[in-house]
């Protein structure tokens, strides 16, 4: 008996080497003048269509409470295009995708602005031939989630008991605030769309690396037998950003590092790095095997010692003075909202059982970098003079999520011309020169797979509960006035205690 051939449900099921194309549908986008859809959606969105990834008559409708006509946001939608894609510009790609483009004036408590949303799409299913297939991206602050989904349903948008057509809702992180607030969430989408409609957007899980981390353990035998507790003494995860807060002080302050990405971006990266092999990349199985190390991770058992918070005062970036978190614009004084956070994640399992994971995520830092890091067990005997191997540290194998998405493995070599000196070297592996063909942007591929109804890269609310299970702890901890963030200057590593945490089980912090 022959078994059946093997499908990645990441490629065309008829022909692994044909691009997966969109069918007819509309994107409605909530949010539309905001930085985020300015610098990545509305590029993406124009990408995709520039590499024949969207339909024919594909149609985009922004929604906003700017005072524009279709024309009008058409040249903004190009403006946009033009300073941002990673595609080379093709006016008769722009001419067609700018056919469908449609805006809708009104705030997010308008009846008439939805209703006029409503005609507008309806008015480009006829059209454009989009057959009532549409999508809602909700690129607005987490505030209006609950109210943009509320009208969608009250002005007859969505329709939860049919499958075809279909409606789908993305929705970008943070989603909630807390394990409370996210079940609230939850409850209050899921009345409006079906389970499998909904799409959380995280963009780290788009990037090249992150997929590419599934291949690196699970397509070679190499890695395998040392991917466990008897081979790695800890992990480090860290997202150190070298900006500040920018404009973002309406939505940062209050939110801090530990919501902003560690809840959703580090946790998912720690899920995927800790996992048991799935029994297919099939949506359900992948999401099943992440699930299960999320439930068995858990917060340390000495928030004191295992946990650093601080927030950065003025300094240097690069060559530029920079101010203090306080000193920003927009930011309250006595404000409590940390802009670093570090704490250590413990897995309960027989693969990972001893050995801890690190958490980080601050801005402010000396240079802008996303890595995993396993850091491996010294050898244990090493027949060498002390004065050979001095400077020897421990190997590693890190993951670069961003920039310059690589892979890197840090061993002992000879020096040559001498007797037996022992070196760190590494050894590099980057997309940029391995790859003639440049990686698409994440966002590219996850609003392809929101058009496609793809949902492996997509986390669902069950993960999302138990990531907030494990941060919960943490942030009432913090919360206690007497757990004030400690200050660190700008440009540099971190506060004090995040050193120390790690000093304590006796490692240090890698610089990247």
């Amino acid at each position: 008996m022959t078994s059946a051939p093997y499908t990645n449900p990441l490629r065309d099921p008829q022909d692994r080497r044909l691009p997966r194309v969109a069918g007819p549908c509309a994107l409605v986008m909530f949010g539309v003048t905001g930085d985020l859809a300015r610098k990545k959606l509305l590029p993406a969105v124009y990408d995709l269509a520039n590499r024949g990834l969207l339909p024919p008559g594909f149609s985009f409708v922004g929604y906003g409470r700017r005072d524009w006509d279709d024309e009008a946001f058409t040249d903004y939608f190009l403006e946009s295009v033009k300073a941002n894609a990673r595609t080379t510009f093709r006016p008769e790609v722009w001419r067609q995708l700018a056919e469908g483009i449609r805006f809708v004036s009104g705030a997010f408590n308008d009846d008439e602005g939805f209703e006029n949303l409503k005609r507008t799409i309806a008015e480009l299913d006829e059209s454009q031939g989009t057959e009532g297939n549409h999508a809602f991206y909700l690129s607005i602050p987490p505030v209006g989630f609950d109210q943009v989904i509320e009208q969608l349903d009250k002005h007859g948008l969505v329709d939860k008991t049919k499958k075809s057509p279909w409606n789908r809702v993305v929705i970008e992180k943070p989603f909630g605030h807390d394990l409370a607030s996210a079940q609230e969430l939850e409850r209050k989408v899921s009345s409006v769309f079906n389970t499998d409609s909904v799409f959380r957007i995280d963009h780290y899980l788009g990037k090249e690396t992150v997929q590419n981390m599934l291949a690196l353990r699970f397509a070679n035998q190499l890695f395998e037998p040392m991917w466990n507790r008897n081979y790695v003494s800890h992990v480090q995860i860290t997202m150190a950003e070298d900006i500040g807060i920018g404009g973002r002080a309406g939505y940062y302050d209050g939110i801090g590092a530990a919501r902003d990405v560690i809840q959703n971006h580090l946790l998912q990266l720690l899920a995927l790095v800790a996992m048991e092999e799935p029994a297919s990349f099939e949506a359900g199985k992948l999401r099943a095997e992440k699930e299960k190390v999320l439930a068995a991770a858990r917060a340390p058992r000495s928030l004191k010692h295992h946990t650093a918070r601080g927030q950065y005062t003025a300094g240097w970036a690069g060559a530029q003075k920079v101010r203090g978190y306080l000193e920003e614009d927009g930011i309250a004084p006595d404000s409590q909202t940390e802009t670093y956070a570090a704490f250590r994640v413990d897995i309960d399992n027989r693969r990972w059982a001893g050995v801890p994971f690190y958490l980080r995520a601050a801005k402010r830092m000396p240079r802008r970098v996303t890595e995993i890091a396993l850091m491996m067990r010294p050898a244990p005997h090493l027949p060498f003079q002390m004065s050979d191997t001095e400077q020897l540290g421990a190997n590693a194998l890190v993951l670069r999520i961003q920039p310059n998405e690589g892979i890197t493995l840090r061993f002992g070599a000879k020096v040559p011309a001498t007797p037996m000196e022992i070196r760190d070297v590494t050894m590099d592996f980057d997309y940029g020169t391995s790859f003639a063909e440049t990686s698409p942007e994440a966002y590219e591929r996850l609003i392809l797979d929101v058009l496609l109804g793809d949902p492996p890269l997509f986390p669902q609310h069950r993960e999302v509960e138990l990531s907030w299970m494990i941060l919960d702890p943490i942030l009432d901890y913090w919360a206690d006035k007497q757990h004030q963030p400690e200050a660190y200057v700008a440009g540099t590593w971190g506060p004090p205690s995040a050193a120390a945490m790690l000093e304590r089980d006796g490692f240090v912090w890698r610089r990247p």
